[in-house]
């Protein structure tokens, strides 16, 4: 489990077929390299993945990358050069910060507009106001002054038009993680809130049989004085 807090970034080094499998390998400080051990699972833009081949002396470390998550998050799209975010697992006992991110994409969003809060501020002098569209199978999930998931960074929803999503930026996470290197129109990782996941299965299956079939009528209108 991840709390959506950066912890640094990284920068993509190579993406590769080896022996049929998609690789991808990043340079990261050695704050965190030294840390990863083989088969720890590491956050790279909220993907969580499983390190491999860890090379403490060139800091750098690989992953594989499943059918599935090339299919589900931007990492593929991603190029020698890009930086992502990178965040290890939340030790047991360790203070909640953030909310409860898994590091399991639900899609890919992209950058609508990223923009200073104060016109013509450069870099971390101001706030940001990030634009972004979501995956329409997320939308459901997505509510004013909830939490989501961006790039593995945990953000909370300021405005939501649609499948448009409006988040302010603080100056700290616009400048220590990657969202200060995106445009218009770059892919984004998006997982929403497991809670409301949850929280709507269980609505599904607490509902009785006679609620599931409701059809709201002209007649139970009038019964019910309406």
């Amino acid at each position: 489990m991840f709390t959506g807090l950066i912890e640094t970034t990284g920068t993509i080094r190579s993406l590769e077929d080896v022996h049929g499998v998609t690789r991808i390998t990043v340079a990261g400080p050695p704050t965190l390299v030294q840390r990863l051990h083989t088969g720890d699972s590491v956050s790279v833009s909220g993907v969580c993945l499983t390190a491999l081949d860890i090379n403490p002396d060139s800091n750098l470390f690989s992953a594989d990358l499943a059918a599935e998550t090339i299919a589900r998050t931007s990492l593929l799209r991603l190029h020698p050069g890009s930086i992502v975010n990178l965040e290890l697992p939340t030790a047991a006992g360790t203070p909640m910060g953030g909310h409860v991110v898994q590091g399991h994409v639900d899609g890919v969003g992209t950058v609508l507009s990223l923009e200073p809060l104060v016109a013509g501020a450069r870099g971390a002098a101001t706030d940001w106001w990030l634009r972004l569209n979501v995956p329409e199978e997320c939308a459901r999930y997505v509510v004013e002054k909830g939490s989501i998931t961006v790039e593995g960074i945990s953000l909370t929803v300021a405005r939501v038009e649609g499948m448009a999503v409006s988040i302010a930026i603080i100056p700290h996470t616009y400048k220590t993680t990657n969202l200060h290197t995106l445009a218009k129109g770059s892919p984004l990782n998006i997982e929403v809130d497991v809670m409301a996941k949850y929280a709507e299965r269980l609505a599904a299956s607490s509902a009785t049989a006679e609620e599931k079939n409701f059809e709201l009528t002209v007649e139970y209108l009038i019964a019910n004085g309406y």
